[in-house]
């Protein structure tokens, strides 16, 4: 392991804690460190208070930031004298402790302090660093880690052995440290769970934490357990419908949508190809604090509902609290292993499930490297269940708020590069869905960088191609609850007596055509939606009334609109509701240059503006008017409402 520490970088900085900002995200970039809010680094700085006085103030990393990304303000200054009173109680329970760092802040606007606060605020140094390290993880979790770990560093860090975050910790910390230390340490372990650094200035306590664990990964290494084998492996077997029954489980077993991601990559498929992958895999995550996002992890051939139902009795059996928390319980596993097709990470959003599924990753060369040592040894399942149950973990639950409405859930969009298609993607990712947007158009591949989106250049008229993007859908998110259907194309005017066959049959294919193919292939992925199938079909004014010069966009439009009324009489007994939307003179969209409009405008004797209020209540139609209407057509409120037909059109007196 390597410093990163740049010189020239770290002059930019204006004081220490800008200095403390910036060693934080060099141990953030790096994955091995730390991941998805894990870890922890402090500075201990002198003050003026409102009297002029100085104040001893602790700068810790506040809850919900990330190293990575970390600024000053993710930092919670803490009156320190106060703290180290704290230390010196002789108890003091979870709830008091996160009250007394509340209230002894001196920024109402900062993060909640870390639980480990006054455990930093107890290391006699002015930085101090705290990483979960894969290399130190690995080692402590092999047979006799704790022997290994001195054997690694001597008086180099003060050993502690494993405590659950909080005050104890603290206390056991400050009372071992001073009886611990020596002349050369630079650093404290807590056994399977992190490593400390410390120093009097950020590069030292930076550059000690790398030194620490490049001493680990170099005992890895001369142990013959850096490397991991490669062995040679089976290609995955994955069923599309397979993977959206998996999903339909686990969110029955949490009792609420979720998003599963499928990774086949080589790694997933040789970590759960392993003959001993029923004991390796069984015994818990590297350390307790990845457990609130990982839970355990069952192989497919355990059925989820049998699983769900022991993870009760477990909890009855080990945790009789309150009530309320009780009701908390998600039983569902968060990672689901299999041969055919590597690992399965379920989350209540795309973002969750990504996290899981790294976290995970990172889980699986540390118990390959720990079994390499003599074997994978992760803590007792009581403490394993303290962490998931921890009074302060469910009241983080608690103030996490309800849950957008759409959140687990994943919806497919065609046309979604521009127009109204781009509109509904924008509507049903702010309710919280996952958005697979398919169009023929490439930029729909970039049109959002996030976890929660995948866009996919696909013509719609390929049934191949179809079958491709719906496997794709569902390797990323799991299945499908969602479908709009808005791709369309309109044809340039033409009398019926001047309509050429291959003009029409082009029309038909892309608007009739290809949505009954997407409707088929889609059946059985909505039949599986947790929440029941939803399609949305964004239709015509032209279908209630059509206009001259417009037969081919006119007759595909009625079609689709009857398709999807036959399809809400066949798949009513499916929980599949089909509802269609008919715009008009929506103006906002890529075919609507200001030339054509102005044009437009000028054939009816009207301006510009005249033109696109052209109806009964005067007001202009947007893109976005048709796609809030379609995104809450997948809600409650149209929970019992299937086969209906609503304009958006400002009133068109001929519909009327």
């Amino acid at each position: 392991m390597q410093s990163l520490w740049d010189d020239n970088e770290a002059a930019q900085c204006r004081d220490e804690l800008d200095l403390r900002v910036y060693a934080s995200r060099l141990l953030g970039r790096d994955k091995t460190l730390v991941l998805h809010g894990g870890g922890n680094t402090s500075v201990k700085l002198v003050q003026k208070n409102l009297f002029g006085e100085d104040e001893n103030v602790l700068y810790i990393k506040g809850s919900g930031w990330d190293l990575e990304t970390m600024e000053a303000a993710g930092f919670a200054p803490v009156q320190l004298d106060y703290l180290l009173r704290l230390a010196q109680l002789d108890a003091l329970s979870d709830t008091q402790m996160v009250n007394q760092l509340a209230t002894h802040m001196l920024r109402s606007s900062a993060p909640a302090p870390s639980v480990e606060t006054i455990l930093h605020a107890c290391l006699p140094y002015k930085f101090v660093d705290h990483t979960h390290a894969d290399a130190v993880l690995t080692i402590t979790n092999a047979p006799d880690g704790e022997r290994r770990i001195r054997q690694v560093y001597g008086d180099m860090v003060v050993v502690i052995p494993y405590v659950m975050p909080g005050f104890d910790l603290a206390r056991l910390c400050a009372k071992e440290y001073p009886r611990q230390v020596g002349a050369n340490t630079i650093g404290m372990l807590l056994m399977n769970h992190g490593i400390f650094s410390f120093g009097e200035n950020a590069r030292q306590s930076y550059e000690r934490m790398i030194e620490l664990v490049d001493r680990a990964e170099c005992y890895l290494k001369a142990q013959g357990a850096w490397e991991i084998a490669k062995p040679s492996i089976r290609p995955a077997k994955i069923d599309m419908l397979q993977q959206a029954r998996l999903r339909r489980k686990l969110s029955d077993a949490a009792g609420a949508p979720m998003i599963v991601a499928t990774h086949a990559d080589y790694e997933a498929l040789a970590f759960a190809q392993r003959a001993d992958l029923g004991t390796l895999s069984q015994q818990g995550p590297v350390t307790p604090d990845h457990i609130i996002r990982t839970k355990r992890v069952p192989m497919l051939g355990t059925d989820v509902d049998a699983y769900a139902r022991e993870y009760k009795s477990y909890f009855d059996e080990h945790a009789p609290r309150a009530k309320e928390v009780k009701a908390m319980l998600d039983p569902a596993p968060r990672m689901v292993l299999d041969p055919d097709f590597g690992l399965a990470a379920a989350g209540r959003s795309a973002k969750d499930a990504a996290i899981v599924a790294e976290l995970y990753q990172h889980s699986m060369q540390v118990m390959q490297r720990s079994q390499s040592l003599g074997g994978y040894r992760a803590l007792p399942a009581r403490e394993l269940f303290d962490v998931e149950y921890w009074d302060l973990e469910q009241a983080k639950l608690r103030k996490s708020g309800t849950p957008p409405p759409y959140a687990g859930e994943i919806a497919l969009v065609t046309g979604a590069a521009s127009g109204i298609g781009k509109a509904c993607v924008e509507a049903l990712l702010a309710r919280g869905a996952a958005v697979v947007g398919i169009d023929i158009n490439p930029t729909v591949e970039n049109i959002y960088q996030r976890k929660d989106f995948l866009g996919l250049r696909c013509d719609l008229t390929d049934e191949h191609a179809l079958k491709l993007v719906l496997e794709r859908a569902v390797l990323a998110y799991g299945g499908l609850d969602m479908l709009v259907l808005n791709a369309g194309i309109f044809a340039a005017s033409r009398k019926i007596s001047e309509l050429a066959t291959d003009e029409w049959r082009k029309v038909m294919a892309i608007n009739l055509d290809a949505n009954l193919f997407l409707l088929r292939a889609c059946h059985p992925l909505l039949k599986l939606a947790p929440k029941g199938g939803r399609v949305v079909v964004i239709g015509s004014k032209n279908v209630p009334a059509p206009g001259p010069g417009a037969a081919a966009y006119s007759a595909s439009k009625a079609a689709l609109n009857q398709l999807a009324r036959v399809a809400a009489l066949e798949w009513g007994a499916d929980g599949i509701r089909i509802n269609s939307v008919h715009p008009n003179a929506v103006f906002d969209t890529g075919i609507w240059t200001e030339e054509v409009l102005a044009q437009r405008a000028k054939h009816y004797g009207l301006t510009v503006n005249e033109y696109k209020t052209n109806n009964v209540l005067k007001t202009e139609v947007r893109s976005r008017d048709v796609a809030e209407l379609a995104a809450e057509m997948c809600g409650p409120l149209f929970a019992k409402t299937t086969a209906a037909q609503v304009p958006v059109d400002g009133g068109n007196e001929r519909v009327i």
